[in-house]
């Protein structure tokens, strides 16, 4: 399956973001999904990754945050008709791939408890728990995780 960088400002990409945030929407309240819209999503320090299937249709996502600090893993999503088959996999190994090049000491990332397939892809990618990073609160409705690169 491709996977490349693309600008997340195209019709289809918003609609795969839109599907994402209504299923976030629907584990929890407002104030706690930190999620990137499509604006901040475009700055020059951000790379957005978009998964294609065999007809050129976008099934998955994923940005990266990249920072002197750390590389924050965003807005990874495969739609449920496209899981199975590797692509959040892929798509994890783009993005950690591309933090390494950028010099990233770490990984970080924010993800929700009643996400149970999110926690193992990111378990199996080796993260581990760890506190609150960044600006975000210590929210019970966050799991906050990390891998040294």
């Amino acid at each position: 399956m491709p996977i490349t960088f693309e600008t997340p400002d195209q019709p289809e990409v918003h609609t795969l973001i839109a599907e994402l945030d209504t299923y976030l929407l629907q584990l929890y309240p407002p104030e706690s999904v930190y999620a990137l819209d499509v604006q901040t999503l475009l700055q020059p320090n951000i790379r957005f990754a978009v998964a294609r299937d065999a007809h050129g249709a976008a099934v998955g996502c994923g940005a990266i945050v990249l920072g002197e600090e750390y590389g924050e893993i965003k807005r990874m999503y495969v739609r449920p008709a496209a899981r199975g088959a590797g692509t959040a996999r892929q798509l994890m190994d783009l993005l950690e791939h591309t933090a390494r090049n950028a010099g990233c000491p770490q990984l970080v990332l924010e993800t929700g408890p009643d996400n149970p397939e999110a926690l193992a892809l990111y378990m199996r990618h080796g993260f581990e728990r760890c506190g609150p990073y960044g600006d975000y609160p210590d929210d019970p409705l966050s799991v906050f995780m990390q891998k040294k690169l």
